[in-house]
């Protein structure tokens, strides 16, 4: 019966795809023949019609997301939005080097198991109790998922999870632990989610966010890797310890009946890895110095104080970049040798093979697509046909725009929804003049938090691969969050986000007015 269920689900889904794939083409054939959005300017009806074509491929994936970012390359020319030279050079850029150069460093840490390391002592120093494993397991996952993919770092943990389940299972019995591994299989995903919020290297909207806001107000101050980092974490942390109690809540309880590990089983499991060997010790000094070089690059204000940063010591300190430093500690991890593989080195080309080049085109095709909305008009176009919304208060344009972003993720791509909507909350802001980092800050974090279904991101369908619990567990405790982050988002955005990046309530700010 279930198998027949999700046979006719599948089959439900591969039409929807395949409608999707089909419809797509002729919606944008239809506004480019018989549409007019702004008569002395086709481009914008062009660009609105390549928008689309690419949204629909991107959300039914019939067409892989990386061949559909490649679009641009060939529509944008084609119908008069912009030349091909300049559409090719937004596929690479700094962002993009800083994607390659942090994940080339992951890559890294993965090869020489040193993250297995890492994760292992979190959970021997946290304690063995189940709300303490808990707790363990999200201080692991949300950490490494700050500096390596979600992906990679739920795939690591899950296996370590199971380990540990097997074993209190063969204490207490599956029946007791049934619960405790549900909740402990979706604290993996969700603190992998909430983890890769708080650095702009954590996941890639953060990325897409960056650039794009560099493409439409060049004259902004610079998103750097410390000023995210000082809006995101406290919003990590905050929704770190509402989940972390809200699981705890509902899926450990107070059970009298449990019997915990005992401390020695887990210190078994990490002297199983042996002692640091050379590479891990590099590593882990590279890794830490790559984290204060990014953090200390730019200068950091305190109220009237103001730290300077390191690339002030050279002569053109604006010349230096957040994928400057990312590619100098992966160029240096290819020159290091291994003591351990004689006549190799830490890193190889090998290894450096695992860098997810879709999402690399991903983001090119995002960026090449936000260039056409500003080239176009059309950014500017959405902008005056929302224009009614001038009236409405600011905390709700935020609350609503996560909203919005929240659960569009849950069923589409959160890069590539990330990516679509940041030019129309560009043109927004232009047009009711308001700070455009109050509506575009908020979108960027609110595509990474899509607690429900397993298609909504990586971690949520790796756990969900391990079959120990159903899609009605995680959308019955994914919906609360959903609308816990929304609330988080838009307060911490409002109060905090408007001191940190020097956001005037009510006044829009010269460098968004340049140009437009």
């Amino acid at each position: 019966m279930e198998k027949n269920i999700r046979a006719g689900s599948s089959n439900r889904g591969q039409l929807l795809r395949y409608f999707g794939f089909f419809a797509a083409p002729v919606l944008a054939a239809y506004l480019i023949f018989f549409a007019d959005l702004e008569p002395d300017n086709p481009a914008v009806t062009n660009t609105l019609a390549v928008a689309i074509l690419m949204a629909l491929w991107w959300m039914t994936e019939v067409v892989p997301l990386a061949v559909t970012s490649l679009l641009p390359l060939v529509l944008f020319p084609a119908l008069g939005v912009m030349d091909g030279k300049t559409v090719s050079a937004a596929y690479f850029n700094h962002v993009i080097f800083l994607f390659i150069g942090g994940f080339l460093v992951a890559l890294a840490i993965q090869k020489w198991n040193l993250h297995k390391r890492i994760a292992l002592n979190i959970l021997r120093l946290v304690g063995s109790s189940p709300a303490r494993i808990m707790l363990g397991f999200m201080f692991g996952t949300a950490f490494l998922s700050m500096w390596i993919s979600n992906t990679a770092t739920a795939m690591l943990m899950v296996p370590i999870a199971m380990s540990i389940v097997s074993k209190l299972e063969e204490i207490n019995g599956p029946g007791l632990v049934r619960k405790f591994t549900i909740g402990l299989l979706l604290s993996i995903a969700y603190s992998a989610s909430t983890g890769g919020i708080a650095t702009l290297v954590g996941t890639p909207p953060n990325l897409s966010f960056a650039r794009i806001f560099h493409i439409y107000f060049p004259e902004a101050p610079e998103i750097s890797f410390a000023s995210w980092f000082f809006f995101a974490f406290p919003i990590t942390l905050t929704l770190f310890i509402i989940i972390f109690f809200y699981l705890r809540i509902f899926f450990i309880g107070r059970s009298r009946d449990w019997k915990s590990l005992r401390r020695k089983d887990m210190t078994q499991d990490y002297r199983a890895l042996g002692p640091m060997i050379f590479e891990e010790k590099v590593l882990t000094f590279a890794f830490v110095a790559l984290a204060l070089l990014w953090f200390f690059r730019a200068d950091i204000a305190f109220g009237s104080f103001t730290l300077p940063g390191w690339s002030n010591l050279f002569k053109n300190p604006q010349f230096f970049n957040d994928g400057t430093v990312a590619i100098f500690v992966a160029v240096l991890l290819f020159i290091i040798p291994s003591k351990q593989e004689k006549g190799t080195f830490l890193m190889d080309w090998k290894a450096a093979e695992g860098i997810p080049w879709e999402i690399i085109l991903l983001f090119g095709g995002g960026f090449a697509l936000a260039s056409g909305f500003k080239e176009s008009g059309l950014s500017t176009w959405f902008g005056q046909q929302l224009e009614f919304l001038r009236s409405v208060h600011p905390v709700v344009l935020i609350a609503s725009i996560c909203f919005l972003v929240t659960f569009l993720t849950e069923v589409t791509s959160n890069t590539a929804t990330v990516e679509t909507l940041l030019p129309i909350l560009a043109g927004l802001a232009i047009t009711i003049e308001e700070n455009p980092l109050l509506f575009m800050l908020p979108a960027t974090i609110s595509g990474s938090m899509a607690f429900m279904l397993p298609v909504a991101t990586p971690p949520n369908a790796i756990i969900f691969g391990t079959r120990r619990l159903q899609i009605a567990h995680m959308a019955k405790a994914g919906l609360a969050l959903n609308l816990i982050g929304v609330v988080v988002i838009t307060l911490i955005t409002y109060y905090l986000g408007t001191e940190i990046f020097d956001i005037a309530k009510g006044v829009f700010p010269e460098w968004a007015k340049v140009g437009h």
